[in-house]
C-alpha cells in the first residue's frame, strides 16, 4: 500500500472505531452509571439492585440523571474506541505477518495490545467520567469535565491523581481486550466458514464473498463481551474503588495501591459481594455494549469500504 492509502485506511478506521464506541456506550449509559454506584457502594444506592436502583435514580434525581457523566464518556470514548480498533488492525497486520495468519496468539495479543494502547492514551477522561457519574444530585462536588480535572490535579497530587487505578486497569485490560477481540474474530470466522447460509449475506467487496448479518454480528459480539468480562471483572472493581476513593473520607483506604485495594475489597466484602459486586449488571451492560460496538464497527468498515474480508 502507498503512504496515501495507508493514511486513508487509518483515518477511516479511526472514524469507524470512534462511532462504534460512541454508539455502544450511549446504548448502555444508564447501566454504566448504576454499575459505578453499586461497585463503589454509594450511600444512597448501595441497598438497591440493578432495576430498583435505576428506578431510584429517576425518582431521586431525574430521568436524565441516568446519563450523568455520559458527556465525559463521549469525550473519552471516541478517541479510546478509535485508537483501540485502529491499533488492533495494525497490530494484527504486523503480528500475523510475523507469527502466521492462523496464529491464535497473534490475534489475542493484537486485541490485548490494542486495549492497552487505547486505555493508556485516554485514562484520565475515564477517571473524570467516573467521578461525575458517582455524584448524586444535591451533593455535587464537581461542576463539569474541566472543573473535575483541575480539582483532581490540585487536590490529589497532580497528574498522578488522574491516573489513580491505572495499574489494575492495565492488568484487567490485557485479558479483557484480548479475549474480546480474539473471541469475536474466532466466532466471526466460524460463522463465515461453517454456517454462512444462516449467518451471512453476499458481499462483492469481501474476499470471502460474504459478510455477517447484523443479528450474527450482535450475537458474536455479545458472546465476546460475556467471556471477556468474566476474566477481568475483579480488576475493574479495583479500578473503580481506586478512582473514587478520594471522594469520601471513609473510602480513602481504597486508594493506596492495586494489591492493597484488592485485599481490602476482599477482606471487607468477600468475593461475591466485593470483587464481583455488580457482576450481574456488568453482564447486562457488557454483552449489549460489546455486541453494539463490534456490530457498528463492522458496519462502518463495510460502509467505508474497509472490510476486505477474510480468506476462508
Amino acid at each position: 500500500m502507498s503512504s496515501d492509502k495507508d493514511l486513508n485506511f487509518v483515518l477511516k478506521s479511526l472514524l469507524a472505531g470512534g462511532v462504534a464506541g460512541m454508539c455502544s456506550k450511549t446504548a448502555v449509559a444508564p447501566l454504566d452509571r448504576i454499575k459505578i454506584l453499586l461497585q463503589a457502594h454509594n450511600d444512597h444506592y448501595k441497598k438497591f439492585g440493578v432495576f430498583t436502583g435505576l428506578k431510584e435514580i429517576v425518582k431521586r434525581e431525574s430521568f436524565f440523571a441516568l446519563y450523568k457523566g455520559n458527556n465525559a464518556q463521549m469525550v473519552r470514548i471516541f478517541p479510546y474506541a478509535a485508537t483501540q480498533f485502529t491499533s488492533f488492525e495494525l497490530y494484527k497486520s504486523f503480528l500475523t505477518s510475523v507469527m502466521g495468519n492462523k496464529s491464535h496468539v497473534a490475534k489475542f495479543l493484537s486485541g490485548s495490545l490494542a486495549g492497552v494502547t487505547a486505555v493508556a492514551l485516554t485514562y484520565p477522561l475515564d477517571t473524570i467520567r467516573a467521578r461525575l457519574a458517582f455524584q448524586v444530585s444535591g451533593q455535587h462536588r464537581y461542576r463539569g469535565i474541566v472543573h473535575t480535572a483541575v480539582s483532581i490535579v490540585k487536590q490529589e497530587g497532580g497528574i498522578r491523581g488522574l491516573y489513580r487505578g491505572f495499574l489494575p486497569t492495565l492488568c484487567g485490560m490485557f485479558p479483557y481486550a484480548g479475549f474480546s477481540f480474539y473471541t469475536f474474530e474466532m466466532l466471526k470466522y466460524s460463522c463465515m466458514k461453517y454456517a454462512p447460509q444462516w449467518t451471512c449475506t453476499p458481499c462483492n467487496r469481501n474476499t470471502g464473498g460474504v459478510v455477517l448479518t447484523v443479528p450474527a454480528k450482535l450475537l458474536c459480539g455479545g458472546f465476546a463481551g460475556a467471556i471477556a468480562q468474566s476474566f477481568s471483572y475483579p480488576l475493574d472493581v479495583t479500578r473503580r474503588r481506586m478512582q473514587l476513593a478520594m471522594m469520601n473520607p471513609e473510602t480513602q483506604k481504597f486508594g493506596k495501591g492495586m494489591v492493597s485495594t484488592l485485599v481490602e475489597i476482599y477482606q471487607s466484602n468477600g468475593v461475591v459481594h466485593g470483587l464481583y459486586r455488580g457482576m450481574s449488571i456488568n453482564y447486562l451492560r457488557a454483552i449489549p455494549m460489546v455486541a453494539v460496538s463490534f456490530s457498528v464497527y463492522e458496519l462502518m468498515k463495510q460502509t467505508l469500504q474497509l472490510d476486505t474480508g477474510m480468506k476462508l
